[in-house]
């Protein structure tokens, strides 16, 4: 079954997965609102709606009805500049999202995690983010769908290093550890928008690159 959502509520539309899936939710005819928060202002749009500032402040005063919720939040912890402020972003501010999309209706929540995302990863960053995953379940959706990219390929504001060298070797690897375009990400997040089932929807690399084309 499938729906014609037309209130979405979106995090991280200024980030390099963000930025690519807020393009085609405003220009899918259905959509007759998209609420954006972010810290520095996006593109005008008539069906846009950006209040722009610090997400502790903006989020609780988010208003009006949405359907579906994105999520696209997401750092490093060399950008964060500690493992503290990365588990701020990755795991606190993904968690507080949720929350408020659900306060606000909504009853599907598209989320990015990664590939090997668990809580009892001895990796730091795989386990923030299976603590993100595991904290979201918890919130009671009717309908979550969490997204598991392998490495993020595209042309970032602010370059990644690692990304940068480690982008043409996967390109080359076989199966869900290749690398995904920002792009096909998108694109496979809006059309599992679009499928309407019940609980908890893990989906892989490979799937998504299969969805996204």
């Amino acid at each position: 079954m499938y729906l014609t959502p037309q209130h979405i509520l979106l995090a991280g539309a200024s980030g390099l997965t963000g930025e690519q899936l807020l393009d085609r939710l405003l220009n899918e005819p259905t959509i007759t609102r998209v609420l954006a928060p972010s810290r520095r202002p996006l593109s005008e749009h008539p069906r846009l709606e950006n209040p722009v500032g610090d997400p502790v402040v903006v989020l609780p005063q988010l208003s009006g009805k949405v359907e579906i919720a994105f999520c696209c939040l997401g750092t490093t912890i060399k950008q964060a500049g500690s493992e503290a402020a990365f588990r701020a972003v990755d795991l606190d501010m993904v968690v507080a999202f949720g929350k408020r999309a659900r306060e606000m209706g909504a009853r599907h929540l598209i989320v990015i995690s990664a590939l090997g995302a668990d809580p009892k990863s001895s990796i730091f960053y795989n386990r923030v983010k299976g603590e993100m995953e595991e904290a979201l379940k918890q919130q009671g959706w009717p309908q979550l769908t969490i997204c598991r990219p392998s490495l993020l390929l595209g042309d970032r504001i602010e370059p990644r290093l690692g990304e940068q060298l480690a982008g043409p070797l996967s390109r080359l690897i076989p199966g869900k550890y290749r690398g995904i375009e920002a792009c096909q990400l998108a694109r496979a997040m809006w059309r599992l928008a679009l499928e309407e089932q019940s609980g908890t929807r893990i989906v892989e690399s490979d799937e998504l690159r299969k969805l996204g084309k």
